[in-house]
């Protein structure tokens, strides 16, 4: 037993040395499950679980993405299901601190690629709305609607209020689609006209909606599906 344990505990020293060296570049997903999973177990050997979880979700992110149920159905408890769950939270935290965009121009060739990463995580469909001022700059983003995996209304008078307590000039909305496919459907082209009209009554433009699945994009201004984002106005 102590030989055991003095194995297991060897094993899990030299692959945080290794980790410090080197960081995630060389290992394979099951390495980084497994290193995630030390947090969780102090003494059992994760490169088991990490094995079976892979097996079973398909990917490193599907067992990060999984549903806190899937998760404890896989043999997880809801403590270890949880702590795996909130990392891609914490990814996407991180990425809104870092590239905080307050004191920067968000012009509209790089809308797209701000939004795609405010949908990290997120398995059901959300509508995060970006006021902006005349400059372009942020004063405003948040998640304005939630919904289910199949689908979330857009809330127009709640976003006219806000573009007009934030004193905005400038709007965009992004969605995510959870089936991974990033096409608009009528309702959204349909939602997205009205909400043009609507802001345009308070003085504010809407510049783009976007669209988002997996880490891909669509534009409804760029792909002209939308003949009111097409004016420019």
């Amino acid at each position: 037993m102590s030989n055991d344990l003095n194995t297991h505990e060897g094993h899990r020293e030299r692959m945080r040395k290794r980790y410090l060296a080197t960081g995630f570049d060389s290992f394979q997903d099951h390495e980084i499950l497994e290193m995630i999973l030390y947090n969780c177990y102090s003494r059992i050997n994760t490169n088991d679980i990490a094995h079976r979880l892979l097996d079973n979700f398909g990917s490193l992110s599907a067992v990060l993405e999984a549903p806190v149920d899937s998760l404890k159905a896989a043999g997880l408890s809801e403590r270890v299901a949880v702590y795996l769950r909130m990392i891609p939270d914490i990814a996407r935290a991180y990425l809104d601190d870092r590239n905080n965009s307050a004191s920067k121009i968000i012009s509209l060739d790089t809308v797209g690629e701000y939004f795609v990463s405010k949908f990290i995580g997120r398995m059901d469909e959300n509508l995060i709305l970006l006021l902006m001022d005349a400059k372009c700059k942020e004063l405003y983003c948040g998640v304005v609607a939630t919904g289910t995996a199949s689908g979330s209304d857009v809330p127009v008078r709640h976003i006219v209020d806000l573009a007009m307590r934030y004193n905005a000039t400038n709007a965009a909305i992004a969605h995510n689609h959870p089936s991974g496919v990033a096409l608009p459907s009528r309702n959204d082209i349909k939602a997205t006209n009205t909400l043009h009209s609507t802001l345009a009554l308070v003085g504010v433009r809407l510049v783009d909606h976007i669209i988002v699945a997996d880490n891909d994009f669509i534009s409804l201004r760029e792909s002209a599906l939308c003949s009111s984002l097409m004016t420019g106005e």
